[in-house]
C-alpha cells in the first residue's frame, strides 16, 4: 500500500535578512559617495593654490588652503566694464520669471488636459509627448525666426518667454494630476458652486505640491545655467554664466578663479535641490504607482 505523503500548507513570507539590509545599505553608501565626490572635489579645488591645482594625480585634499582664488575672481568681476551685479540681475530675472511662467502655464494646461474633457484633448497631449523628442538644437532656427518676427531679438524676453512653454513641465504635471487628483473631489467642489479656477487653485494644486516643487527645481536649474544665447547680442543683457565662461576662457592664468566660479555657480541649484528633495523623491515614487 502506497504511503500518503504529508504536505504542510504554510504561507511563504518574504523578508530581507540582516545581511541583505546591510548589503543594500553599503551599496547606497557607495553610490551616494560617488555622487557626492564631484561636488566635494570641486570645492577642494577652489581652495588650492595654483601649484597644487596642477599636481598629478590630483589630490582630494588641500595641503595649503587659500581663499586667493575667490579674491581673484572678485577682482576680475570688479574690472568688468559691465558690472557683475548686472549679470547676476539678468540671471535672477530670467530664472525667477521663467520658472514662475513655466509653473503657471504648465499647471493650467496640465489641469485642462487631465481633468477637463474637450474634443482633441488626446491629440494635443500626443503632440506634447512628441515635442519631448526634439532637442533645442533642432528647434533653434524656428525659435529664432519666431523671436525675430515678434521683435524680441536682443531682448531678455527672448529667453524668458520660451521658458514658459516647456513641455516637460506640462507632461510631468499632467501625469501627476491624473494619478493624484480625484475626479470625485473636483466634481463635489463644482457642485458646491466653486468656479473652475477656484477648483484648480484650492484643490488640485495643493494635491500635487510635490510635482510642482519638482518642476520648480528642474526649471530653476535649467534657467540658472543659461549661458550665451543667439537671441542676445548686447553685453548688458547677458547672464552670469556667460560672464563666468568669459573668465574661464582666459586659460591657465585664471585657473584658480575658474574653480571658485564653478563652486559659486553650483551653490544655488544645489541649495534649491536640498530644500525640496523630499518632495522630488515623493514625485518620482508616486509617478510609478497605480491604484
Amino acid at each position: 500500500m502506497a504511503k500518503k505523503l504529508r504536505v504542510r500548507n504554510h504561507k511563504v513570507v518574504l523578508n530581507r535578512s540582516a545581511g541583505g539590509d546591510a548589503g543594500i545599505t553599503i551599496m547606497l553608501v557607495i553610490l551616494g559617495a560617488m555622487m557626492f565626490l564631484p561636488m566635494y572635489f570641486a570645492v577642494m579645488q577652489s581652495f588650492k593654490p595654483l601649484d597644487e591645482l596642477w599636481i598629478f594625480p590630483p589630490k582630494f585634499y588641500v595641503i595649503n588652503p587659500t581663499i586667493k582664488n575667490y579674491s581673484d575672481l572678485f577682482k576680475l568681476m570688479s574690472t568688468s566694464w559691465v558690472p557683475f551685479s548686472r549679470y547676476i540681475f539678468n540671471t535672477v530675472l530670467i530664472t525667477v520669471c521663467g520658472t514662475f511662467g513655466n509653473l503657471a502655464l504648465g499647471s493650467l494646461a496640465a489641469y485642462a488636459l487631465a481633468k477637463i474633457p474637450f474634443p482633441g484633448r488626446n491629440g494635443m497631449f500626443k503632440m506634447v509627448v512628441l515635442s519631448l523628442m526634439f532637442v533645442s538644437t533642432i528647434t533653434g532656427v524656428a525659435n529664432f525666426i519666431t523671436m525675430r518676427f515678434l521683435g524680441l531679438i536682443d531682448n531678455i524676453l527672448a529667453i524668458i518667454i520660451p521658458a514658459f512653454c516647456s513641455t516637460l513641465g506640462l507632461y510631468l504635471m499632467k501625469q501627476f494630476m491624473e494619478s493624484s487628483v480625484s475626479d470625485q473631489v473636483l466634481e463635489s467642489a463644482r457642485l458646491d458652486g466653486a468656479g473652475e479656477f477656484k477648483v484648480f487653485w484650492t484643490i488640485a494644486m495643493p494635491m500635487v505640491k510635490p510635482a510642482w516643487l519638482t518642476l520648480i527645481v528642474y526649471s530653476f536649474q535649467g534657467l540658472w545655467n543659461t549661458g550665451s544665447s543667439i537671441y542676445i547680442q548686447s553685453e548688458q543683457w547677458k547672464t552670469f554664466n556667460y560672464a563666468i565662461n568669459q573668465i574661464l576662457s582666459a586659460g591657465i592664468v585664471r585657473a584658480g578663479a575658474s574653480t571658485a566660479a564653478m563652486v559659486i555657480m553650483m551653490i544655488v541649484p544645489v541649495t534649491v535641490f536640498v530644500i525640496t528633495q523630499s518632495n522630488i523623491i515623493e514625485t518620482m515614487g508616486t509617478s510609478g504607482m497605480k491604484d
